[in-house]
C-alpha cells in the first residue's frame, strides 16, 4: 500500500541480508543498498548500523512514570523525561499524555521516547527530535537503528530524540489483525466484479475488527494530537524551543506544529514534504503519477544496461508487464523457503513500489524480477516484507494498523464506492502499474471513527525559516508537494535535489550540508538553492 508518504519499515529485516548474498554472487561488485524504509514507510532511509533491535524502552513496572502537573483547560504541561539506559549508550523514557487533551476525564496514554546522548556536552544545543514517516513509522526503533549515522556535526551538539507517536510501537499501540498474510493474498488492482468484492470485504473486515479491539483508542489517534504531544516532548526533553527534523510523514505532523506553535520552534526541516491542502484523491492521484514516472526510469535504466539482472535483451518494459501479468493470473512459488506462502499481485506490487523508494535498490529488483521470471519468488518477497511490516519470524509490527488508525482520522474518503473505482479507471491511463493507489484507503470506508482533520494551508505566522526538502523524482512525496509546501509557509525555504528517490538528507551531501549548517548555526540556506543529487 502507499501512505501519506510511505508505509515502509524503519529496519533491515534479517531476511534482507540474504538478498545482498543472491545479488553478490550474481553480479560480482554490484553496489546494493537495499531500500530503509518507514509504512510506511516507513524509514527512507538504508539501515547503515544493522544491529539487533533489543527492548527499546523500560515496561511501566521498571521506570516510573513522570508525574504530571495538573491538567488546565485545553492544555498539559508534563514534567521532565526520566531517562533510564536501554543499551548500547541509548536512553529511554515513557511519557503519560492526555488521551484527549481537551477532555481531562478521558484519562492517559504513554508515549515512548529514546535518545543517543550527544557527543560534546560542553557544546551541547540541545535536543533534535526526529520522526521517519509513516503513519506508523517507529521513530524509537529510527533512532536506534539509524542514531549514530547522523553526521558528527550534529551528534556533537545534538542529542538525536526519537518518538513512537501515540498508537505506535511501544506507545499505546492499537493492534487490529495479527497476521496480515493472508491481506496479501487480495488482487489489490481488481479486474473484475469477484476481485472487486475481495477487496471490499477485506477492507470492511479490517476496519471491524480495528474498531473491536480498540474502541478506547481510535478516536484519539489523529496527527493533531500527535502535534500536541510533540509540544509536549519539547517540555519532557528540557528544551524552550523545538530543534525538528522530520521526513514524509513526518512533514506533515511538523507543518501542523508550525501552524498551532509558530513561537515554540528554534529550527524545523521538512523533507519528503506532503502539502497539507491536499484530499485523499489528490494524495493518491499525485502519487500514483509519481511512482509511474519513477517506475518508468527504472525500467529506462534497465534496459539500457546489458549488466542489469533483468535487461532482457534491452525489452525490459515488455518483459515487466508479462511478468506482471502473468502473476496477476497465477501466483508464483517462494522457493527454498519453509511454508505455503506464494508471490501473487499484492506481494509482487509491494516488491516494485517498495523498491521505487529508493534509486540503490533498482539492481535488487532487477534481480528480484529476473528469478521472478524464472518462477522463483524468494526475492521479490525479501523486498515486500519489510515495507508490509512482516519480521522474518513470520510476525508483523503495527504499522498497518497505525496507518490506517490515523490516515483514517487525517483524510475524509468518500463511502462511496463508485468514486474509488472511478479512480482506479483513471489511473488505468495515467498511472497503469499503480492503480492499487486508488483502493489505498478503501479501509477508511468502513472506519467506525469519523474523520478529524480537513486540508488547509501551514502558514506558521510568525515562526522562523523553516527549511522544506524535495527531490525533483521522489515517487512518494512528489516535488510539486514540497514546493507548494514551502510556498504556504511564511518562513518556508526551499532545497531541491536532482534526483531519485524518496527524501534527500540522507542520500545528498549538498543537502545534507545545508541542513547542518541550518540546524547548528540557525543560518537558513539561499533562496534557491538546488543539489545536483
Amino acid at each position: 500500500m502507499i501512505s501519506g508518504d510511505d508505509r515502509n519499515s524503519v529496519e533491515y529485516p534479517r531476511a534482507l541480508m540474504t538478498l545482498r548474498t543472491h545479488v553478490a554472487h550474481r553480479q560480482r561488485g554490484l553496489a546494493i543498498l537495499l531500500v530503509g524504509l518507514i509504512l510506511g514507510g516507513c524509514s527512507p532511509f538504508a539501515d547503515r548500523t544493522p544491529a539487533p533491535s533489543a527492548a527499546v524502552a523500560p515496561s511501566p513496572s521498571a521506570t516510573a512514570s513522570p508525574t504530571p502537573a495538573p491538567i488546565v483547560p485545553s492544555d498539559f504541561v508534563t514534567g521532565p523525561a526520566r531517562w533510564t539506559d536501554c543499551g548500547s549508550g541509548f536512553q529511554c523514557a515513557p511519557l503519560r499524555l492526555p488521551r484527549d487533551y481537551d477532555d481531562p476525564t478521558a484519562g492517559t496514554l504513554d508515549v515512548s521516547l529514546i535518545r543517543l546522548p550527544a557527543t560534546d556536552p560542553a557544546t551541547r544545543i540541545g535536543s533534535l527530535v526526529v520522526n521517519p514517516g509513516g503513519p506508523g513509522g517507529s521513530g524509537v526503533e529510527f533512532v536506534r537503528d539509524n542514531g549514530t549515522s547522523f553526521p558528527k556535526a550534529i551528534r556533537a551538539r545534538f542529542d538525536i530524540v526519537g518518538f513512537d507517536p501515540r498508537g505506535v510501537n511501544s506507545s499505546s499501540a492499537v493492534r487490529c489483525i495479527d497476521n496480515l498474510d493472508g491481506l496479501a493474498d487480495v488482487d489489490p488492482s481488481p479486474d473484475d466484479p469477484a476481485e472487486l468484492k475481495a477487496l471490499v470485504d477485506q477492507a470492511q473486515a479490517y476496519a471491524a475488527a480495528c474498531a473491536q479491539r480498540n474502541a478506547g483508542l481510535l478516536p484519539y489517534l489523529s496527527t493533531e494530537a500527535v502535534v500536541r504531544d510533540l509540544d509536549q516532548i519539547r517540555i519532557a526533553v528540557r528544551d524552550e524551543k523545538l530543534t525538528y527534523l522530520g521526513f514524509s510523514y513526518g512533514t506533515l505532523i511538523g507543518s501542523m506544529y508550525a501552524d498551532r506553535y509558530p513561537d515554540h520552534i528554534r529550527a524545523m526541516v521538512l523533507d519528503g514534504a506532503i502539502d497539507p491542502t491536499l484530499t485523499e484523491v489528490q494524495l493518491r492521484t499525485g502519487q500514483a503519477k509519481a511512482f509511474e514516472v519513477e517506475l518508468s526510469r527504472f525500467i529506462a535504466d534497465c534496459a539500457k544496461r546489458v549488466k542489469c539482472a533483468f535487461h532482457q535483451g534491452g525489452k525490459t518494459r515488455q518483459a515487466f508487464d508479462a511478468l506482471m501479468a502473468s502473476i496477476d493470473k497465477k501466483a508464483i512459488p517462494i522457493l527454498r523457503t519453509a511454508g505455503r506462502r506464494r508471490v501473487g499481485p499484492g506481494l509482487a506490487f509491494s516488491a516494485v513500489l517498495g523498491a521505487m523508494y529508493n534509486r540503490a535498490a533498482w539492481p535488487s529488483l532487477a534481480l528480484a524480477l529476473a528469478y521472478a521470471k524464472a518462477g522463483d519468488g524468494r526475492l521479490l518477497v525479501l523486498i515486500s516484507d519489510p515495507f508490509r511490516g512482516r519480521k522474518p519470524d513470520g510476525a508483523y509490527s503495527n504499522q498497518s494498523d497505525a496507518y490506517f488508525a490515523n490516515t483514517c482520522l487525517d483524510f475524509p474518503v468518500s463511502t462511496d464506492l463508485s468514486d474509488f473505482t472511478a479512480m482506479n479507471d483513471s489511473f488505468r491511463t495515467i498511472a497503469p502499474h499503480f492503480r492499487a493507489a486508488a483502493f489505498n484507503d478503501l479501509t477508511c470506508a468502513f472506519w467506525s471513527v469519523p474523520p478529524e482533520r480537513k486540508p488547509a494551508p501551514a502558514t506558521a505566522l510568525g515562526a522562523p525559516p523553516i527549511v522544506v526538502v524535495g527531490s525533483t523524482y521522489d515517487p512518494a512525496t512528489p516535488y510539486a508537494w514540497a514546493k507548494a509546501l514551502a510556498g504556504q509557509l511564511q518562513s518556508g525555504v526551499l532545497i531541491t535535489r536532482n534526483g531519485d528517490g524518496h527524501t534527500g538528507y540522507f542520500v545528498s551531501a549538498c543537502v545534507q550540508a545545508a541542513v547542518n549548517t541550518y540546524l547548528t548555526d540557525l543560518t537558513a540556506p539561499a533562496k534557491g538553492l538546488t543539489c545536483a543529487k
